[in-house]
């Protein structure tokens, strides 16, 4: 692979940042670590690599947020293609307001430190973009090739706001829902794609999408959506895949009302560390088997050093139940390293995946298999929403759900001690005691 970092550095850079993770007390829970996106950058600065004999390319900045540059910005990329570097100074925007297909990319660099910022004329938007049928997803221009490098101090920028007031009681998932929404950052067919330094901000949807794609690596990223109103942010995940082979996402921050990081089907591969994510619903694996008759799979994830603040939940599994969906596997995942602050569920597999009543996951109950999974070293505090409950572990009983283990774990709740784990299903149990979901103590 063309970014690969040497042995030496890659472990440095972990041990680095896990001295801050490990700061906690363990027996206190006081977590003296960055909570927030200034102190995360004060901690973790971005330095660009030294500059380098690579013909350097520019074009002219917008003069205001309506004049559109995104003819300058694909010739911009079209002369640098095949060994140059697109620069895009500090102190200057890019306002894009035209989809781009930048599929021809080969052994190109982008240096990012100003702004691209995408317009929000949502009329136009919503009638140009490139589709992918993965959960109707859209986006504003749509990244493939070889060897592309995008990195820098800079900002790319999303425009969120109109689309978080226009999406409002809205849910992405309703299958009468016909407002869709770009995703900032969409790859397909990359092959050796590395992104570092950059901050993305006001997603419409999903930050990043990545599908077919294989070898992709986030290092020292910003992702920040955040909104100036009572109409929330929704759905705009931090990371999202589909068909991608090699995932990796290093030493970032994440602040959104969404998963922080959910690769989804076919995703294999995947290695995560030290990672920052606040006011999220977790780090998933998946949602998988949503579509009816289509096997998913999740393979081979290493999840490590996670710093988990104001979460619905820690590490999270997701497989769909229901009338009409599919099946599929999520196996050999390790989470490990999580420290939780007021995270409503530390631990969670939920087999009756998206918004599935009781009754409906009885009759209709998932079959995504759970195999060869582990939860190792998960501390901290619950946010007490489940009161003394921290964990929930519940298999379909449709499906196999083996080898789950839980070693180390030291969660508390300000409901008072000791703590709940619940688990159902689960062959062999999860290596520590638990109640039946059917438990009186479990339902308290």
């Amino acid at each position: 692979m063309l970014f690969n970092l040497s042995v030496a550095s890659a472990v440095a850079s972990t041990l680095t940042v896990f001295s801050l993770i490990a700061s906690v007390d363990a027996k206190k829970h006081n977590y003296n670590g960055p909570k927030d996106c200034n102190e995360f950058r004060h901690h973790h600065p971005y330095h660009p690599p030294p500059s380098n004999q690579r013909p350097k390319i520019y074009i002219r900045a917008s003069k205001n947020e309506t004049d559109d540059v995104s003819a300058e910005f694909y010739q911009g990329l079209k002369k640098a293609n095949h060994g140059g570097t697109l620069v895009l100074p500090k102190g200057q925007t890019f306002v894009l307001g035209k989809k781009l297909d930048l599929t021809f990319l080969n052994n190109i660099q982008v240096n990012l430190e100003g702004t691209i910022l995408f317009t929000n004329n949502i009329t136009y938007w919503q009638s140009n973009y490139y589709y992918h049928p993965f959960q109707k997803s859209i986006s504003f221009w749509k990244w493939g090739g070889k060897d592309i490098k995008i990195f820098g101090n800079g900002t790319l920028d999303g425009n969120g706001q109109a689309w978080y007031d226009g999406f409002a009681g809205k849910e992405i998932l309703d299958p009468d829902n016909v407002y869709l929404r770009p995703n900032l950052f969409y790859a397909e067919n990359a092959t050796n794609l590395l992104i570092e330094g950059i901050r993305f901000q006001r997603s419409p949807c999903w930050t990043n999408f990545v599908v077919t794609s294989k070898n992709v690596v986030y290092n020292n990223v910003v992702i920040e959506n955040l909104s100036e109103n009572e109409n929330l942010p929704k759905n705009t995940d931090g990371w999202d895949s589909y068909n991608v082979d090699g995932l990796e996402v290093r030493n970032s921050w994440v602040n959104i009302g969404d998963d922080c990081f959910s690769p989804k089907p076919n995703t294999s591969n995947i290695f995560v560390s030290n990672l920052y994510c606040n006011g999220t619903h977790g780090v998933s694996m998946g949602s998988i088997g949503q579509y009816a008759g289509v096997k998913d799979y999740i393979e081979n994830a290493y999840i490590e050093n996670v710093v988990m603040l104001n979460a619905q939940n820690g590490a999270r599994l997701k497989g769909w139940a229901g009338p009409d969906v599919g099946y599929g596997y999520i196996k050999n995942v390790t989470f490990k390293n999580f420290y939780n602050e007021n995270v409503d569920w530390p631990i969670v597999l939920d087999a009756c995946y998206f918004n599935v009543n009781t009754t409906t996951c009885a009759a209709y109950p998932s079959r995504v298999d759970m195999i060869d999974i582990l939860f190792k070293n998960i501390t901290g505090s619950s946010s007490g929403k489940n009161k003394r409950k921290i964990a929930k572990l519940v298999c379909s009983p449709n499906a196999v759900c083996s080898n789950i283990r839980l070693e180390d774990i030291d969660l508390t709740s300000p409901y008072g001690s000791p703590p709940v784990i619940i688990c159902d299903g689960i062959l062999g149990g999860i290596g520590v005691d638990c109640l039946p979901a059917n438990s009186t103590l479990a339902a308290n």
